[in-house]
């Protein structure tokens, strides 16, 4: 059997109820009998990176324990996001959720249908924000930076990546 592993999984959503469709996800991921959920990160409203003609984003992370292998909890979160009514029809594009494991314990995953960590994190203050609100100290294994550290690089970035705290999921 496998040793359970620490993971932070990014979420977010901007069609529907966004707030609705977050605690959805979240609440099936702490359903799930192979995923125990250790901290929420708080909601966040956030503009759109790449693709900007939608709608902007809620997102979060969570930081969770599982003895899962990474691909099966891949497949574990697009079960989620399919039931939630996720379509796949634009990369960025909207969408009613969306779930990334953004780390899986200290591993470095480059997998076709995986890469971990998430290719872009040190990059999106979506993700960083609430990364750093739950697990500051978490550090990136090829970066050598803590989440509270790849955040301060990014300060500059707020303007063009604006984060607003929406309050707890």
């Amino acid at each position: 059997m496998t040793l359970p592993e620490q993971v932070t999984i990014g979420f977010g959503s901007n069609l529907g109820d966004s707030v609705e469709l977050c605690r959805s996800a979240v609440d099936a991921l702490r359903r799930h009998p192979e995923i125990e959920i250790l901290r929420v990160s708080s909601l966040f409203r956030t503009k759109p990176v790449g693709y900007e003609e939608q709608p902007w984003f809620v997102n979060g992370v969570l930081l969770c324990r599982t003895s899962m292998e990474p691909e099966a909890l891949l497949d574990v979160l697009q079960t989620v996001e399919n039931e939630l009514g996720r379509k796949r029809l634009h990369r960025w594009g909207p969408r009613t959720i969306d779930l990334d494991i953004l780390s899986f314990g200290n591993r470095v995953i480059d997998l076709p249908r995986l890469v971990v960590p998430h290719p872009r994190l040190h990059e999106r203050l979506f993700v960083l924000v609430p990364l750093a609100e739950i697990a500051p100290d978490w550090e990136h294994p090829r970066l050598s930076a803590t989440a509270r550290e790849m955040l301060e690089r990014l300060a500059s970035e707020k303007e063009s990546q604006p984060v607003q705290r929406m309050g707890a999921l």
